[in-house]
């Protein structure tokens, strides 16, 4: 049964594939299992995302200096956006959510 893989070189993930894992043991490196709902390592990989080993999970790049990363390795803003149900974009500068142009 194919199955969603990372190759993780230096912690980060370079390829994401789809393969069965007699394949995947035939190729060598380092490969990781990675679920598209996130299963049990949080995130689903992507290229540039790390793989922290000791906590056996993925993280996504993050998006701006100022966010911290959750207990459920999701980035989080300083400030909560808006559920006014207007567009935001992140305004790094600031430190604020600015209304979308859309």
């Amino acid at each position: 049964m194919a199955t969603y893989f990372a190759k993780i070189e230096d912690n980060k993930v370079t390829q994401v594939i789809v393969a069965d894992q007699s394949f995947v043991d035939s190729i060598g490196g380092t490969w990781v299992e990675t679920w598209m709902d996130g299963g049990a390592r949080k995130n689903y990989a992507g290229i540039g995302f790390t793989y922290d080993a000791a906590k056996d999970h993925f993280v996504a790049p993050q998006p701006f200096p100022s966010w911290v990363l959750n207990a459920n390795t999701q980035w989080e803003a300083p400030i909560a956006m808006p559920t006014d149900g207007k567009f935001y974009t992140w305004n790094e500068t600031d430190k604020k959510w600015d209304v979308a142009n859309v």
